[in-house]
């Protein structure tokens, strides 16, 4: 399930092109080029987002922050219909009621989570990184299924400050107080 990237063209995509496509199948915009998402993730993939969000949402139960799982469009630059960056990250934690908008996301969210797949790689860890930074997303887990890792990235003086984490440990979520996800029990 290779990632595919649209031909190169003059032409720079929003989200108002975006929201057209009607092939019933997944995309992304970065820059205002195409990308062609993956079919339907891995179970394995699909069980580590579910027992994320799970945790996730238990502490945030009766907070004012909501969490959405993917599929859910995010317009980083909150440009609307006219956001030439629109992505779907794997889950995400919105503390600003006022960025949704019923359909998607507009502007960064507090947290985003990725999970690697084989195809995502580079985009998750080099491109969507830089586009979450500048965005001013506060907190960025990229995790690895594969080697049961994950990267937390933590936005600290315009820049991330990366802490790894392996297996089963504890991980704080930085950017709230008290909760702490048990990967153990993710993996």
């Amino acid at each position: 399930m290779d990632e595919v990237r649209f031909k190169e063209t003059a032409v720079q995509y929003t989200y108002k092109d975006y929201e057209k496509f009607d092939d019933d199948k997944r995309y992304e915009l970065i820059d205002g080029a195409i990308y062609l998402m993956s079919p339907a993730p891995t179970l394995k993939h699909q069980k580590i987002s579910h027992e994320l969000s799970r945790q996730l949402g238990n502490f945030l139960l009766d907070k004012s922050c909501d969490i959405y799982a993917a599929p859910v469009d995010v317009c980083l630059n909150a440009a609307g219909d006219d956001d030439r960056t629109v992505v779907q990250p794997d889950i995400i934690v919105v503390c600003d009621a006022s960025k949704l908008d019923g359909k998607r996301c507009n502007g960064a969210p507090d947290m985003v989570i990725e999970i690697l797949s084989p195809s995502s790689v580079s985009r998750d860890m080099l491109v969507k990184f830089n586009k979450y930074l500048m965005a001013g997303v506060r907190e960025y887990w990229i995790v690895n299924p594969e080697n049961k890792t994950v990267h937390v990235c933590v936005l600290k003086d315009s820049k991330y400050e990366i802490t790894d984490f392996i297996d089963d440990a504890v991980i704080p979520v930085n950017i709230f107080d008290g909760c702490v996800i048990d990967m153990s029990r993710v993996f």
